[in-house]
């Protein structure tokens, strides 16, 4: 197989575990009443980090508008809160509530049991997370370029 149809089976293999675990987060989500994107605030507000809305709304790649909607949702159902930032006093960081932790643990429960990657063994899943982390923070190469400032 060349390199370039190698590329395309990549892809279209990562295009498949996104759908596979997009569909497990959505049902989930869905049994829990929240969004998927919610769900999705969840998994990323559990790694312990010191977590503002921008940060948030970057990893979620959504508008900082968007996120701050969904964290006054959240807020509202008791899964968040918000607290002054430890050294910038114009911010907040967004923490998870006794109760938010207690459905993102169920998060992390469910799609860790229904992961694709539930049957590979700890080295094969040792392996792929150094490839997948080599590929993810390998400088992008700009295929156009950027576009242009001028008024």
């Amino acid at each position: 197989m060349d390199d370039q149809r190698l590329t395309e089976e990549l892809y279209d293999s990562l295009f498949a575990v996104r759908a596979r675990v997009h569909t497990e987060l959505k049902e989930l989500a869905w049994e829990a009443g929240l969004t998927d994107t919610q769900a999705e605030a969840l998994w990323r507000l559990s790694r312990g980090r010191e977590m503002t809305a921008r940060r948030l709304a970057d990893l979620l790649q959504c508008d900082a508008s968007t996120a701050t909607s969904m964290i006054d949702r959240l807020e509202r159902r008791g899964l968040v809160r918000r607290v002054p930032h430890p050294v910038d006093r114009r911010a907040k960081v967004i923490q998870l509530t006794p109760e938010g932790c207690a459905l993102r643990d169920r998060v992390v429960q469910h799609t860790t049991e229904h992961s694709p990657f539930a049957h590979l063994g700890h080295e094969s899943k040792l392996r792929l997370y150094a490839l997948l982390r080599e590929g993810s923070t390998a400088p992008a190469r700009r295929t156009r370029p950027p576009a242009s400032t001028a008024p």
